[in-house]
């Protein structure tokens, strides 16, 4: 939207959750219309309010800058209330659209780090492995716990045996053609929104 005196002829709002330069200048970012102008604070503090989902989300060992960004920018979209990205691996955020500002992005070391993590948060949530291996479940059949985190491989070589041995279950997206594997961006979004619809069935 371009500046507020275009889009809207009468007088600037006096709304403190509004910044100045977006108005003055546009606001050409990828936010819900009712967030339009507002400060990337008043976005946050407004999330926080609204309440985020029991749902985290944890990639080991990814490489390609363009699969976390939007695998941080599906996070945002499906209310999860943080990322954590496992390994030594240094992003670019442009392919996140810039949600990485309102999502809480944590950068841990190792599996072992995760698995403190989660012991030590007080929503307890629930480590669930997200791969296509010998004794996992479909996920459309899981019934995921309300607080958990989803924790994704690399395309290449799939979740480490740390991280398999780490999660409470398993669980793998059917596929029906030819190809091997989902792009791990792809398979992250699609085990948010089986999580949502789980969690929504069984609220």
């Amino acid at each position: 939207m371009g500046p507020w005196k275009e889009e809207f002829p009468d007088k600037d709002p006096a709304d403190p959750r509004f910044d100045p330069e977006l108005l003055e200048e546009g606001d050409k970012r990828n936010v819900l219309d009712r967030y339009r102008y507002w400060s990337v604070e008043a976005i946050r503090e407004d999330l926080d309010k609204r309440g985020w989902s029991d749902l985290e989300i944890a990639c080991e060992n990814w490489t390609h800058d363009f699969n976390i960004g939007s695998m941080v920018r599906s996070a945002n979209a499906f209310g999860a209330r943080g990322v954590h990205i496992i390994g030594p691996h240094k992003w670019n955020r442009k392919g996140s659209l810039m949600t990485e500002v309102y999502e809480r992005v944590y950068q841990d070391a190792s599996i072992e780090d995760l698995v403190s993590y989660a012991k030590n948060s007080p929503f307890r949530p629930h480590l669930i492995a997200v791969d296509n291996v010998e004794g996992s479940v479909p996920i459309e059949t899981f019934s995921f716990p309300p607080s958990c985190i989803l924790i994704f491989g690399s395309e290449a070589t799939g979740l480490s045996k740390e991280a398999l041995s780490a999660a409470e279950a398993t669980v793998y997206i059917e596929q029906r053609g030819s190809v091997r594997s989902i792009n791990a961006a792809a398979a992250a979004a699609i085990a948010m929104y089986a999580y949502s619809v789980c969690v929504e069935k069984e609220a």
